[in-house]
């Protein structure tokens, strides 16, 4: 399909379709081949590849893009961030890139609508449509992200038949030509820590040498613009995993880190624990019962670990003695992740924004993960960042050196104003939240075909803002980027540790617990208010506590989780270990869900009858979960320990805080009208009254359609 003759190849506006693909294909996948014939064929200049030839405003010519949502890079998106930098929009001329790839089904398909057929490899110059041709059996994304405002642009997609670290380094100086070319400049490049990630980074000239780290590479080539390289924190964090578990136990000059620490914390069996409590003028000493539980919600590296470990060792637990090792790692990685999960403006200490007020602590921070990382070795003495097992510490380090040298060249550079970064953007959290809305337009949970991709990613297109913080129109509610970061790390909790370890003690959905009619515990912030304990109020209580273990059992998110069952806010928080009151066995909930679960009751004894099963419609439950809000408006004393919390994701109407209440709201509701449907139970006007009917439970066993899963997506 190619002419031999040189003149054929001058005029690059007469190249055929079959010429422009062997150009592309050819400067995509090996750029030395590519600058070797183009001594002997007169091929364009890779420049040209990218170049986009406008006519009265619109896009006509352009080799590696499409106008609507083929592969290639979309030029409508392109144009769109043209007309913002155009405007002045600062928040626009400054971006981080990032690469990804998403596994595709291997399927040659026909496409009535072009009359051809499709599934093979296309890189944006057209589909290589022959019988010899490779489908394609992934697909690589780009997206542009805000490092100041949280905006994303998911900039083309290309079908391939496999990735390799060269290819993604060419496709990514393409994009970062394209983007140049419009007035944008790149700052930083993301990869997975992958080890196609890390032969991407060795292509464009990074080094993760500990004694000579090459952060920054030149594009275009030998030119005085640099542009610094992250992996993807998420990733980092898994290997950095596998290490610990691996090796076992990590020597550290005097100290040892051992996984075993970790693994008996995510085992801890709940126990009853007997604890003396203050006395009260003239009663004597008294003791309380809790029951010692751990939130397996809780991330392995984080505050809430390394605090519980030390708690239990203060305790004399034989598990956790000499675990002052483990809890230094574990916290010293807690601490970077911090850093380098930056979300908002609003965020304090190492949580914010990188600015020239915390940069100090961040140094000293990255300085000592540095002498701490390089020294680490295995039981034989072998030194940690130069096994197999290295990765993971290794991307800290490159992250570390590219951040301190974006504050340098970036924050604050000398004679300029100081800017801040949004450290998310160096992760790969936008770009994985965009293809969790892929793959839910995909509407299945395998690998989509190339057609069957094609078309869900024209409608999250078609759907796609560019505005700071909006979200992709998925039909995934409300997912945030913090959603979709703890998402990602599900499997780094402890309940996952302790699903792996002991299948058959997960986290497992809470059982149905039979109704108590026994006494709260004396005091408890509950049993305070609660003076006179009527049958009404003990099963509202029980059901506050039993919606509380129902939501425990699938949240995501540790401060939530925590937040059901602190009743006792003069106990000190211990970490991922709770310290929990049971009434008859249920949980004793936290004062802010049992005031929501009263107000909830209240709605339906003045709005429900519940013995009309006319009135258990969609429409009828959405009433009185409107009723519910409305009672609720103003009630700014509920979770005050989620307060700090609301700033670790986007400042916005649908926050954890909203979506905790209407998923205690939903579940209530769910449970009160099936059960007392099933037993016949009405609401009388006038006084609110319960009975017992003889020989069943006020709350039986199964919840019917009581879902978790509709609860706390993401959260």
């Amino acid at each position: 399909d190619l002419p031999c003759e040189l003149h054929s190849w001058r005029q690059t506006a007469d190249y055929s379709p079959e010429m422009r693909q062997f150009a592309c294909i050819l400067h995509l996948y090996h750029i030395k081949a590519y600058d070797y014939l183009r001594k002997i064929f007169p091929l364009p200049h890779p420049y040209s590849l990218t170049k986009q030839v406008f006519i009265n405003s619109e896009c006509v010519s352009s080799w590696l893009s499409n106008n609507e949502a083929a592969a290639g890079f979309s030029n409508n998106i392109f144009l769109r961030l043209q007309e913002k930098v155009e405007r002045g929009e600062q928040a626009y001329c400054c971006c981080a890139l990032m690469v990804q790839d998403m596994s595709l089904q291997k399927q040659q398909e026909w496409d009535p609508q072009t009359q051809r057929l499709t599934g093979f490899v296309d890189l944006g110059a057209g589909v290589l449509d022959a019988d010899e041709a490779p489908l394609a059996s992934e697909a690589i994304i780009l997206m542009a992200v805000g490092i100041s405002s949280p905006w994303t642009a998911p900039l083309g997609y290309f079908f391939v038949n496999s990735t390799t670290g060269h290819l993604l380094a060419q496709l990514l100086r393409q994009t970062i030509n394209k983007l140049n070319n419009i007035g944008i400049t790149v700052l930083a490049v993301t990869s997975g820590a992958t080890a196609c990630g890390a032969e991407t980074a060795r292509a464009l000239g990074i080094r993760t040498d500990p004694e000579r780290i090459q952060c920054t590479f030149q594009h275009p080539p030998g030119s005085a613009h640099s542009i610094t390289y992250f992996f993807d924190i998420c990733h980092a964090l898994q290997l950095i995993r596998n290490a610990l578990q691996c090796f076992q136990k990590i020597e550290w000059l005097s100290d040892t880190v051992r996984w075993q620490h970790v693994v008996e914390l995510a085992a801890l069996q709940e126990q009853r624990v007997l604890e003396p409590c203050s006395p009260k003028p003239g009663r004597p000493r008294s003791e309380e019962s809790y029951h010692l539980k751990v939130n397996l919600a809780t991330l392995l590296f984080s505050e809430g670990v390394a605090d519980a470990l030390e708690h239990l060792q203060k305790l004399g637990l034989a598990s956790f003695q000499n675990c002052s090792g483990t809890v230094k790692f574990v916290r010293l990685i807690s601490c970077l992740c911090d850093v380098f999960h930056g979300r908002g403006p609003y965020r304090r200490g190492l949580k914010g924004p990188l600015l020239a007020r915390n940069y100090t602590k961040i140094s000293y921070l990255f300085n000592e993960a540095k002498s701490f990382f390089v020294t680490l070795t295995d039981s034989m003495g072998r030194y940690i960042i130069k096994s197999k097992r290295k990765l993971g510490f290794l991307s800290f380090l490159l992250n570390a050196e590219s951040l301190k040298w974006l504050y340098a060249n970036y924050v604050c550079p000398e004679g300029t104003t100081s800017h801040h970064l949004l450290t998310y953007a160096f992760s790969l959290d936008p770009l994985e939240l965009f293809l969790k809305a892929l793959q839910q337009a995909c509407g299945s949970s395998g690998s989509p075909t190339c057609t069957v991709f094609q078309a869900a990613y024209h409608k999250l297109l078609a759907s796609c803002s560019l505005a700071p913080g909006s979200p992709h129109s998925s039909g995934l509610g409300n997912m945030s980027s913090l959603d979709i970061s703890l998402s990602r790390r599900r499997d780094l909790t402890l309940g996952s540790i302790r699903a792996q370890y002991n299948p058959a003690r997960g986290r497992t959905p809470a059982t149905a617990y039979p109704y108590c009619a026994g006494l709260l515990l004396r005091g408890s912030a509950l049993s305070n208010a609660l003076t006179d304990l009527s049958l009404h109020a003990q099963s509202i209580t029980c059901t506050a506590g039993f919606i509380a273990e129902q939501l425990a059992s699938d949240l995501q998110c540790e401060a939530c989780l925590a937040s059901l069952f602190e009743s006792d806010e003069s106990r000190l928080r211990c970490g991922s270990v709770l310290y929990i009151k049971k009434l008859g066995g249920v949980s004793l909930p936290s004062a802010s869900v049992y005031h929501i679960t009263s107000i909830l009751e209240q709605v339906l004894n003045r709005y429900g009858k519940v013995g009309d099963s006319s009135k258990t419609t969609k429409l009828w439950y959405l009433s009185l979960e409107q009723k519910a809000f409305q009672e609720l408006l103003g009630e700014s004393s509920l979770f005050p320990t989620l307060t700090s919390h609301l700033f670790d994701g986007e400042l916005c109407v649908n926050n954890h805080y909203t979506v905790l209440v209407k998923a205690i709201t939903r579940l209530y509701l769910n449970i009160r009208t099936n059960h007392a449907k099933h037993l016949n139970l009405k609401y009388p006007c006038g006084k609110h009254r319960l009975k017992r009917l003889k020989g069943k439970h006020l709350f039986p066993s199964p919840l019917g359609s009581c879902q978790s899963s509709q609860t706390h997506a993401g959260s």
